[in-house]
């Protein structure tokens, strides 16, 4: 039986200062290059969020007014941008335990089928991991079309209430709609970075496992995904950045928002408080608010994992 428990090795503070030089330098390159990329545009949306700008000042016919932080004092005042945000955690924390849930469940199944199987599983993944946001959501808008969808048929077949069911009309039903397709989009992601730490794992701990009388499950549970924490940690978190600000799943398969924008996420009322509305300033005010709170969920949730024992 598997009753104790592995220790992590202490690693002394000089090597882990070592250690931690050795890698910035290494990530250096990569760091400047991403701060010249995102330097100026991230400067350019906080600078915009200060100032009354719409489409007579992008196209310098009136002068700009600085606001301050009005912007700001507007959005957080409005009711709808508090059910905005609420639908949008809500429907991103869907979509990622989504993806990490069919994706990790994926990567054991392959790693435990033969080459044939694996293959034909990683080129469906791989094949909708490839498909365009755009023309996936069509796809996916078809097969769930009111009169013509396969999915209505094959359930009205099967003798259930589905005839000329709109899968779009109703809130938890178009963002269930979309979240699917999300998920869809996404868990190949997840799959390669899973199934890559699984394949990693040493064969004596597996070994030793089965012999110690350990079923597939407790194997998985309690030794496998322990050890692919850190690459776990990774897929989360790249799932959140990608979930948190999904636009064209939602503009496309709720044509905008939904009826009456009851399907609207942030990135979607941005859009229209910035090009529909021609309110700039607005708009760039929801990016920055966007942006401090997908660095607070990451920060959040990488600071958690690092006091856990798999990070010491």
């Amino acid at each position: 039986m598997l009753t104790q428990e592995t220790r992590p090795v202490a690693v002394p503070p000089k090597a882990r200062r070592r250690d931690g030089r050795a890698a910035a330098l290494y990530l250096a390159p990569a760091g400047v290059l991403l701060a010249a990329l995102l330097a100026y545009p991230i400067y350019q949306l906080l600078l915009i969020s200060f100032y009354d700008y719409g489409q007579p000042q992008a196209a310098g016919n009136a002068p700009l007014v600085f606001l301050g932080f009005a912007n700001y004092t507007d959005l957080l005042s409005q009711a709808q941008f508090w059910t905005v945000l609420g639908k949008t955690i809500g429907f991103a924390a869907a979509c990622v335990a989504g993806s990490l849930i069919v994706g990790t469940g994926l990567a054991v199944l392959a790693s435990r089928v033969r080459s044939l199987p694996r293959m034909l599983l990683f080129l469906a993944a791989l094949g909708a991991w490839s498909t365009p946001a755009i023309a996936g959501s069509y796809v996916w808008l078809f097969l769930f079309d009111t009169d013509f969808g396969l999915v209505n048929e094959v359930l009205s077949g099967l003798g259930l209430p589905f005839e000329h069911h709109s899968w779009t009309f109703g809130t938890l039903g178009a963002f269930g709609l979309v979240a699917a397709e999300v998920i869809w989009c996404s868990f190949p992601f997840v799959l390669v970075t899973m199934y890559a730490g699984i394949k990693g794992v040493p064969d004596e701990v597996l070994e030793a496992a089965s012999l110690d009388g350990a079923s597939t499950w407790r194997t998985t549970w309690t030794i496998v995904l322990p050890m692919v924490r850190p690459l776990l940690m990774i897929a989360t978190v790249q799932s959140i950045i990608w979930d948190f600000k999904v636009f064209t799943q939602i503009y496309v398969m709720t044509n905008g928002g939904g009826v009456a924008g009851r399907n609207l996420v942030l990135n979607v009322y941005a859009y229209q408080q910035a090009f529909a509305g021609q309110e700039y300033g607005l708009g760039s005010a929801i990016g920055v608010v966007m942006t401090l709170l997908l660095l607070s969920f990451t920060g959040l949730y990488v600071r958690s994992q690092r006091r856990s024992a798999a990070w010491l």
